[in-house]
C-alpha cells in the first residue's frame, strides 16, 4: 500500500485501553479515536467513553453509536453533550477514518469515512486472508508478554455411549464442540478436542443381558452397530416395568435391595461388577463393542469434518484415583451411608436443589458421578489446563453442578479445580429416543440430505457437468444444511429437526450460504484480474457506491462480531452475520459488474478486490462454524 496503514500509525493510546486490540480490530481503531476526543471534549474517562460506543443495529444508525447517558455526566442534558460532541469533534484526530458525527437526541451516530474503508481495509482484508477477523492474543497467557505462552482449554464434546449408532440427535454435542474448539482456536487458544466415551457402567451389563437374550452373530457381522441397537431397544422395553417399579419403590423410600438383585435390573448389575472385578469374559465382550464403536464414530466424525485430540473414557478412570477422591471426602464428612450405597447429601452443604447423589452402589461399583470426579483430577494432572467446558444437553445439569460441586467441597487444589469447569449446555433435537428406537442415524441422514442436494444440482446438466466431483459437493451441502439448521437459534432452545426447511435454498440456509460463496467463486472464474492488481486497485471508483460502502462497513464488523462471539459462545452471532452479508452481496451484482464492465479493467479490478475480501470473510466464518465452502453446486 502507497500510504501508512492506520492500524500501525502512531498515536493509538493502546495502553489507555487494556480490552482495545486496534491492530486487530478495525472498530477498536475508532473507538480509540473518538474516546481520546470525546475525552477531550467533555473531560470524561476514556474508558469509560470506549466501553460504552456499541455497533449500530443498522447500517442507516451508524457504524459505532454512543448513548450519551452511559458518560454519567450531571448537570447537563444528555441531548445538549450530543450536540456539543457534535459540533466539537475535530476530525483532523482521526485520521481520515471518520465523516462528522450525528446528534441525534441523546444518542451520537459515527459513521466511517469509505474512502479510508476502500484504500486500506479492504487491502488489509486480503493480506490478511484466513487471518483477517481473528485475534490470537485472546488466547494469550499474558498480553504484554506473548512468549510466556497460551491458555489451555479442554473441550469435552460429542462423547457418545459406545453400541449406539449416533442420532440426529446427539449430534448437537458434535456440532456445538466443534465451533467451540474452532472458535478459540483461531482466538490463539491451546485447545484440547476431548471425546470422553460412555464406555462403562451399567448400560453395558444391560446391553450385555439384551446379547444374552436377543445376539446374532450373522446379523451382528452384517450390521455391527445396528444390530447392537435393536438389542438394546428390546432389552430396555424388558427392563421398563422393572424399572418403574424400582423407581416408584425409591420415591416411597422403601429398601430397594430385593428390586436390585432379581430380573433384568439384578442381571445387569452383575454383569457390571463382573466388568468392574475384572471378569475376562464380561470384558471381552465389553471390548468388542467398544471397537466397533469407535471404528463407527470416527467414520461419521470424518464426514462432518471434526476431529478430535484424544479419545477417552469412564473406563480409562484410574481405581486408585476413585478411591483417593472418596478418602478425602469421607475424611471430610461429605459422604454417608445411604440403603447401603454411599452418597453424598448436598442438601447439608448449601446446595438443596442438588438432593442425594450416590457415590459408590452398594455392590461395590462406582456410580457416574464418581467416574466423573476421577476423571476430571486426572485431567488436572495430565493436562493443568486454564479452563474446561463439558458440551453436554440441559438434561445433564443437575449432574454436572454435582460434579462441580463435589469437587468445591473437597477443598483446596479440587476447589481451584472446580473454578476452571463450565457447563455449555444445550437444547434437544425433538423426537428422538434410542430406548423406543424412533430414531434417524446420522449417516444415514447425511446421506439422505446428500441425495436430495445431489438432484438438485443435476437439474442444471451444464453446470454439474462442470463439477469435479458432485457426490463430494453434494455432502458438503448436505452436511452445511443439517449445520445451520442446528446453529440458527441459541443453542439453550430445543428445535425440530425439519428436512424440508434445511435443505431450502430459499431464506437462511446451509445451502444459500454455500450458494452465496459459491456465486463468487464463479465470477474469479471468468476475469483474468490478478491479485496484485487486486492488491493495489484504485478505489476511487466505489467512493459514491452504496453497494460498495454497505459491503465494506458489514466486512469491517467481523473481528468484532468474533470478538463477541467468544464472550457469548452463541454460533448463531456469526452465522446471522454471515446472511446479513451474503444478502449485501446478492443485493449489490447488478450494480456492481465485475465481468467486462463498460468502465473498463480499473473498475473491475476495484470491484473483484471488494468481492475477494467478502469471500474471505465468507470463508472465515463458514470455517469458524465447520462448514466446508464449496466453489461450483
Amino acid at each position: 500500500m502507497a500510504a501508512q496503514n492506520p492500524m500501525q500509525a502512531p498515536g493509538l493510546t493502546q495502553a489507555t485501553y487494556p480490552d482495545a486490540f486496534p491492530e486487530r480490530n478495525p472498530l477498536d481503531r475508532l473507538r480509540i479515536y473518538i474516546a481520546d476526543e470525546i475525552s477531550r471534549i467533555l473531560d470524561v474517562e476514556k474508558t469509560l467513553v470506549f466501553g460504552g460506543l456499541d455497533r449500530a443495529a443498522s447500517l442507516d444508525s451508524g457504524d459505532l453509536l454512543l448513548a450519551v447517558p452511559r458518560l454519567r455526566i450531571q448537570g447537563i442534558k444528555p441531548g445538549e453533550l450530543a450536540v456539543k460532541i457534535a459540533s466539537q469533534f475535530d476530525l483532523r484526530l482521526t485520521s481520515g477514518q471518520l465523516k462528522k458525527p450525528i446528534a441525534d437526541g441523546i444518542y451520537v451516530r459515527f459513521f466511517i469515512e469509505t474512502k479510508y474503508g476502500f484504500n486500506y481495509l479492504v487491502p488489509d482484508i486480503l493480506h490478511e486472508s484466513s487471518q483477517y477477523g481473528f485475534n490470537t492474543s485472546s488466547g494469550l497467557l499474558n498480553r504484554d508478554e506473548p512468549t510466556t505462552g497460551r491458555k489451555r482449554m479442554i473441550v469435552e464434546f460429542s462423547s457418545p455411549n459406545i453400541a449406539k449408532r449416533f442420532h440426529a440427535g446427539h449430534v448437537r454435542s458434535a456440532i456445538i464442540g466443534n465451533f467451540l474448539s474452532n472458535l478459540y482456536e483461531v482466538s490463539g487458544y491451546e485447545v484440547i478436542r476431548m471425546n470422553y466415551l460412555g464406555d462403562w457402567g451399567r448400560q453395558y451389563g444391560l446391553l450385555a443381558c439384551g446379547w444374552k437374550r436377543y445376539g446374532d452373530e450373522d446379523a451382528f457381522v452384517k450390521d455391527p452397530i445396528g444390530h447392537l441397537l435393536e438389542i438394546y431397544v428390546k432389552i430396555c422395553a424388558d427392563f421398563e416395568p422393572e424399572d418403574k417399579a424400582y423407581a416408584a419403590a425409591r420415591d416411597r423410600g422403601e429398601d430397594t435391595a430385593m428390586l436390585e438383585s432379581q430380573g433384568v435390573l439384578g442381571e445387569a448389575k452383575a454383569n457390571f461388577k463382573g466388568m468392574e472385578d475384572g471378569d475376562e469374559e464380561a470384558l471381552k465382550l465389553w471390548r468388542k463393542f467398544r471397537a466397533l464403536s469407535i471404528e463407527n464414530f470416527k467414520e461419521t466424525y470424518a464426514r462432518l469434518n471434526i476431529s478430535f485430540t484424544v479419545y477417552s473414557g469412564e473406563s480409562g478412570v484410574l481405581p486408585e484415583t476413585m478411591e483417593m477422591a472418596e478418602s478425602v471426602q469421607a475424611k471430610l464428612g461429605l459422604t454417608e451411608p445411604f440403603d447401603g450405597a454411599t452418597c453424598i447429601d448436598f442438601k447439608k452443604h448449601g446446595a438443596p436443589k442438588l438432593s442425594e447423589a450416590i457415590v459408590r452402589n452398594r455392590n461395590g461399583t462406582t456410580s457416574y458421578l464418581l467416574r466423573d470426579i476421577g476423571a476430571a483430577i486426572q485431567r488436572e494432572k495430565e493436562y493443568s489446563m486454564d479452563e474446561m467446558l463439558y458440551v453436554v444437553m440441559n438434561e445433564q445439569d443437575v449432574h454436572l453442578n454435582r460434579l462441580f460441586k463435589s469437587l468445591e467441597l473437597m477443598g483446596g487444589e479440587y476447589t481451584a479445580l472446580s473454578k476452571k469447569m463450565k457447563h455449555i449446555t444445550f437444547g434437544r433435537v425433538a423426537g428422538m429416543s434410542s430406548r423406543k428406537g424412533n430414531v434417524k442415524f446420522l449417516d444415514e441422514l447425511i446421506t439422505e440430505v446428500a441425495e436430495y442436494m445431489h438432484n438438485v444440482m443435476r437439474k442444471n446438466n451444464d453446470k454439474y457437468e462442470q463439477i469435479e466431483n458432485p457426490e463430494q459437493v453434494a455432502e458438503h451441502l448436505g452436511i452445511s444444511a443439517i449445520l445451520v439448521q442446528d446453529m440458527s437459534g441459541k443453542k439453550i432452545h430445543d428445535y425440530d429437526f425439519d428436512l424440508e426447511r434445511m435443505t431450502s435454498f430459499e431464506g437462511d440456509t446451509g445451502p444459500y450460504l454455500q450458494y452465496a460463496h459459491a456465486r463468487l467463486a464463479s465470477i474469479f472464474r471468468r476475469i483474468d484480474i490478478t491479485p496484485a492488481e487486486m492488491l493495489n486497485a484504485d478505489f476511487s471508483s466505489l467512493e459514491n457506491s452504496t453497494h460498495a460502502a454497505n459491503l465494506l462497513r458489514i466486512m469491517m464488523r467481523w473481528p468484532d462480531m468474533v470478538a463477541q462471539t467468544l464472550k457469548t459462545l452463541e454460533a448463531n452471532t456469526i452465522l446471522t452475520y454471515l446472511f446479513k452479508l451474503a444478502h449485501e452481496l446478492s443485493a449489490s451484482y447488478d450494480h456492481l459488474r465485475v465481468v467486462n464492465p463498460p468502465e473498463g479493467r480499473a473498475v473491475s479490478a476495484a470491484r473483484a478486490a471488494l468481492y475477494k475480501a467478502a469471500q474471505q470473510v465468507l470463508r472465515n466464518g463458514m470455517g469458524v462454524l465447520g462448514l466446508t465452502p464449496v466453489d461450483r453446486m
